[in-house]
C-alpha cells in the first residue's frame, strides 16, 4: 500500500498564523506548534480507531515518530495482534508491514492507513495550513484545539484536527477526516518529546 502526505511548504510563519475564528491568541498556537516543527522526535501511544462503512477496528498503538525519516508504528492491543509492526518511511508516507493487520483497506479517496494516523497527526502539527484553533475542553481538560488542513494524493480534503492539552501542549486527542468525513480518531495516553527523555537520561532520572 502506497499513501503520500503533501503540502505545500510555504514559510513557516504563515502556517503557524493563518486561521479562522475565535481563538485564543496566536502566541500560544505558535509557541505551541513551534515545540512540534523543533523536536528531533517523539514516543506516543494512543487508542486508535478507524471507522468506515459501519465497521469499526481499534487497536492501541505505540509510535516512534522522527520528523523527515522512518517513524514505527507497533500494536500493543489486541493481544490477538500484538507486537505487529509499520515502518513509515519519508515524506511519500511508504508503509512497510510485518503484517497485513494494520492495514485496514482504503479510508475514502486519500486510501489513509490507520497505521499512519499517529505520524499524520503529528506532521499536521508540524507543518499543515491552519485553519482554525479555539478553547475547548475535552473529556474536561482544558485544550487549544486545532483544526488543520493536509493536501492528499487524489486531491481530497483532508483536515487533523487535535485537542493540545492547555497546561504543557501535549496532544490528548486526535481526529482525521477526508472530504469531510471523520474516519481515524487516536485517544493519547502518553506522550513524550524525544528531548524531553534524552535530558531525562542524561541527568540519570530515568
Amino acid at each position: 500500500m502506497r499513501t503520500r502526505f503533501c503540502v505545500p511548504m510555504m514559510a513557516f510563519v504563515l502556517l503557524l498564523t493563518a486561521c479562522a475564528g475565535g481563538g485564543t491568541g496566536e502566541k500560544e498556537t505558535v509557541d505551541m506548534r513551534q515545540r512540534y516543527h523543533d523536536m528531533t522526535g517523539c514516543i506516543m501511544e494512543a487508542a486508535v480507531t478507524c471507522t468506515q462503512e459501519g465497521l469499526e477496528w481499534e487497536a492501541l498503538l505505540r509510535c516512534d515518530y522522527t520528523p523527515d525519516g522512518e517513524s514505527t508504528v507497533e500494536v500493543l492491543e489486541p493481544e490477538s495482534i500484538a507486537g505487529v509492526k509499520a515502518v513509515l518511511s519519508g515524506s511519500d508516507w511508504r508503509i512497510e508491514y510485518e503484517d497485513a493487520c494494520l492495514n485496514a483497506g482504503p479510508l475514502g479517496s486519500e486510501e489513509v492507513s490507520p497505521a499512519a494516523c499517529l505520524p499524520r497527526l503529528m506532521n499536521a502539527l508540524r507543518d499543515g495550513w491552519l485553519l482554525e484553533e479555539n478553547q475547548e475542553d475535552w473529556n474536561e481538560t482544558p485544550c487549544l484545539r486545532l483544526s488543520v488542513d493536509q493536501s492528499g494524493l487524489q486531491d481530497g480534503k483532508i483536515v487533523s484536527t487535535v485537542w493540545l492539552r492547555q497546561e504543557d501542549g501535549t496532544p490528548l486527542r486526535g481526529e482525521i477526516a477526508v472530504d469531510g468525513e471523520i474516519i481515524l480518531t487516536a485517544d493519547f495516553t502518553s506522550f513524550a518529546f524525544c528531548d524531553t527523555i534524552e535530558h531525562t537520561e542524561q541527568n540519570g532520572a530515568v
